[in-house]
């Protein structure tokens, strides 16, 4: 059954994509997936699930692929007021995150937050991207590299951008993996990546079918600032080091219970959620 959600509507479904090999993390993703890597005592899988349940999500569905029971007997069927369900990816080793995203589109027919299992960040940011179609991004700095976009007046996202891309004088922010999505978006981004993955595209990112969509205006996204407060994204061991200098054993903490306040989404700036800086991966190798 389909059903409307208005864009003021809190998102309560997460997608999390957990198949990636993580070869860049090598050796300690040699018997594990890269989401069990520990950083500091604890995994950002654990991480993660704890700032779902503060926020109050109520389903999580994860897309597996390497050591995907690892991932299950870590998580089981249920964590706090979690329910979790799973989708194997049978070409995790052979695909991107495309594909990823692709095989979730039978399983997902509500808004939902679209979420990288190789990101920690602190609690807190993840406020503002509770409603749909949003994109987390951070202001791009002299270290960082990888995906980025330009914005308009309204604060929305204007150009997908490579990080080396030229943006003729417009500020650049780096996209920090982590999207909102209204069931209508996503049922326009489904019909997209039928198209690619038809096209055989299946090592493409998913950026690749944002940046397409925005620039021929089917898809729109509002920015959610992660300027101020830390964030990384973990593909190497040199990233490993510099998020356990972000998040030290005893900067992390727990609450049984959060309250969300609903913003005023038509009156909304930048929302800004704000930390120590960042440095940021590579993806997106396309300019549109």
């Amino acid at each position: 059954m389909k059903h409307s959600y208005p864009n003021n509507e809190r998102v309560t479904t997460v997608l999390l994509l957990a198949a990636g090999l993580g070869s860049r993390l090598y050796p300690l993703t040699q018997n594990t997936p890269k989401c069990l890597t520990i950083v500091n005592g604890m995994s950002i899988l654990e991480r993660l699930i704890s700032c779902l349940n503060q926020h109050g999500f109520k389903r999580l569905v994860v897309v597996t692929g390497h050591f995907e029971n690892h991932i299950r007997d870590f998580l089981g069927n249920q964590v706090g007021d979690i329910k979790i369900d799973y989708i194997f990816s049978p070409l995790y080793n052979k695909t991107n995150n495309i594909y990823s995203l692709w095989v979730a589109r039978e399983v997902i027919n509500e808004p939902f937050l679209l979420l990288e299992s190789d990101l920690v960040f602190d609690e807190s940011l993840l406020g503002a991207m509770l409603y749909p179609d949003r994109i987390a991004v951070a202001k791009m700095q002299h270290w960082m590299n990888g995906t980025c976009i330009t914005i308009n007046q309204s604060q929305q996202v204007k150009v997908f951008l490579a990080g080396n891309a030229d943006s003729f004088g417009e500020i650049k922010y780096k996209t920090v993996n982590i999207y909102s999505i209204s069931l209508d978006s996503w049922h326009c981004i489904v019909k997209k990546l039928d198209q690619h993955i038809s096209d055989g595209k299946v090592n493409d990112y998913y950026e690749t079918v944002f940046a397409e969509m925005i620039a021929d205006g089917n898809l729109s996204f509002k920015i959610v600032s992660f300027d101020g407060k830390p964030w990384y994204e973990i593909d190497t061991i040199e990233d490993l080091a510099e998020a356990e200098k972000l998040f030290p054993p005893d900067n992390y903490t727990t609450t049984e219970t959060v309250t969300i306040l609903e913003p005023d989404i038509s009156n909304m700036q930048l929302i800004n959620a704000v930390t120590s800086p960042p440095r940021a991966t590579g993806i997106l190798t396309v300019t549109k």
